[in-house]
């Protein structure tokens, strides 16, 4: 519960602030940079995280790795942040920030499960219909999940389309059970 409202709410003062000063886009590519350089790194992770460790040499450290690269907004976000004893929501925070992003950009994301690899022109079609259903671009990640034994499983934000032959069989058996 933390996590979300955590990453929500600070996800929204840093977006504001970006559309504030036209950099939406800047700030997305500059939070993802900074997160991926931090999860690719296991000695960062364990200074930013560390609770022993004082916010003013964490803060050090990221000024040295990213003045000069990142904005300023970027840069004092992470600053506030390392003060309020946030930085492991960092990833959460960025997450919701693309969602909003993207929300402004009319840009749903999609993840979609299928028993077997799909062929592209498979992924363009659900592409297609997905973006019928929903009025907006989608951008979709596909994943192979053998359990499925069949069909596609599609996750669209809290929505869920269920469209497994393992769904259709679990209905066809309660549909029987039903009759008998």
């Amino acid at each position: 519960m933390l996590k979300g409202a955590v990453a929500g709410r600070y996800s929204e003062a840093l977006y504001n602030l970006a559309v504030k000063i036209k950099e939406v886009d800047r700030v997305e590519d500059e939070l993802k940079t900074v997160v991926a350089i931090i999860n690719k790194n296991d000695v960062l992770q364990k200074i930013l995280y560390h609770p022993q460790i004082i916010a003013a040499e964490k803060k050090d450290l990221l000024d040295k790795l990213f003045k000069g690269k990142v904005l300023d907004l970027t840069r004092n976000f992470l600053s506030l942040l390392i003060d309020r004893r946030r930085e492991t929501f960092l990833g959460d925070i960025v997450d919701e920030f693309i969602v909003k992003a993207n929300a402004d950009r009319n840009i749903v994301a999609a993840r979609v499960n299928s028993a077997v690899e799909l062929q592209d022109q498979e992924k363009k079609s659900i592409d297609q219909l997905l973006a019928r259903l929903t009025g907006k671009n989608v951008l979709s990640v596909y994943a192979v999940d053998q359990s499925l034994v069949g069909g596609v499983l599609v996750y669209i934000g809290d929505k869920v389309i269920d469209g497994t032959i393992k769904a259709r069989l679990a209905a066809f058996e309660e549909s029987l059970k039903q009759i008998s």
